[in-house]
């Protein structure tokens, strides 16, 4: 996986910039990354710490760019953007104040285009990650939400799962009089048509399965009618990608059983690409794939944003946030 990945970025330089310059970890990824030559690392800090930093832990970050926003020369353009970006919801000085720290400074580094993407999160929040990202960059045309995905690798088998990290639940959007503008179904549809398009940028031809406690109308309720009208929405949004469902994980994933109980469908028994309806079972899902089935996890991969922006595990590790920085500029 990571071999094409640096294949497509040798061929596409970009930059990625991270918000967390001093962290011993986001150092020694952006000198390895420095030494690959195959992507361009920019860090946010005093130079001075950044530098010190850096020497403490031997990592050679001669030539990387680094960017400290009390002293950029641009400070005020960005404050004029912000501002614009932020009408009648911010202040001047509220957006000064913001972008003084290093998570909105490289959020709005990414919107103005000096930099490809982000990765954040070493110490940050996610929400102290992804909320610049919608404030400043905000999703892309045609999306009305962010949702999340994770890569799992397990040798040289790989699938996506989605959502796992942000959407708690779905639930119907109503106007002033009550009537239903974007309602829950078309929300899980969005979040399966966009990790089939995350699945394929990773090499994969995504069978995409909606997950449920029920295969085919074999069971009832709320839940059952969400997945299933979900995987409707999903297929007329995205004609080009195998999708269906509600089902059963067996179903998706096992050929005897799922021909047996969905046959005749390209996905039942060969999905490789799981949307599930909730937050929950989706975090419990990859998890139980991670700790019990071996598979390698990377993510969380925000998706619907206008730019790729990631969040990290504050308790990851260098290699984590090298494999993520790759990943994330990879997504442009």
């Amino acid at each position: 996986m990571f071999e094409l990945l640096i294949d497509k970025l040798k061929k596409e330089p970009r930059k990625i910039v991270y918000p967390e310059g001093t962290d011993a970890r986001i150092l020694e990824s952006a000198a390895r990354l420095k030494e690959g030559g195959f992507l361009t690392p920019i860090l946010i800090g005093n130079k001075d710490e950044v530098t010190e930093a850096a020497k403490k832990g031997g990592f050679n970050i001669e030539g990387i760019e680094i960017i400290d926003p009390l002293q950029y020369e641009g400070f005020e353009s960005l404050v004029d953007t912000m501002v614009e970006l932020r009408r009648g919801k911010m202040t001047r000085e509220e957006c000064t104040e913001l972008l003084k720290k290093s998570n909105y400074f490289g959020t709005m580094i990414v919107k103005v285009g000096l930099a490809d993407a982000l990765l954040g999160g070493a110490t940050y929040s996610t929400s102290d990650t992804v909320r610049p990202a919608l404030q400043l960059v905000k999703t892309k045309p045609g999306a009305h939400l962010v949702s999340s995905c994770f890569i799992m690798v397990r040798g040289e088998e790989m699938l996506c799962m989605g959502d796992c990290a942000i959407n708690i639940n779905y639930e119907d959007n109503l106007d002033k009089e009550g009537n239903v503008v974007f309602s829950a179904s078309d929300k899980l549809a969005e979040v399966g048509v966009e990790t089939a398009k995350t699945a394929a940028i990773f090499g994969m031809d995504p069978k995409v399965a909606f997950l449920s406690f029920s295969t085919k109308g074999s069971g009832k309720g709320a839940m059952v009618d969400l997945a299933r009208s979900a995987c409707e929405k999903a297929r007329a949004l995205a004609p080009e990608f195998d999708i269906d469902g509600e089902m059963q994980f067996d179903a998706a994933v096992s050929p005897v059983v799922g021909q047996l109980k969905f046959p005749g469908s390209k996905v039942a028994g060969y999905a490789n690409t799981f949307i599930f309806p909730e937050l929950q079972s989706g975090n419990i899902g990859y998890k139980i794939a991670q700790r019990l089935g071996g598979f390698e996890a990377f993510g969380p991969v925000l998706q619907g944003l206008n730019a790729p922006i990631n969040d990290l595990s504050r308790g990851c590790n260098a290699e984590e946030v090298y494999q993520m920085s790759i990943i994330t500029a990879a997504l442009k």
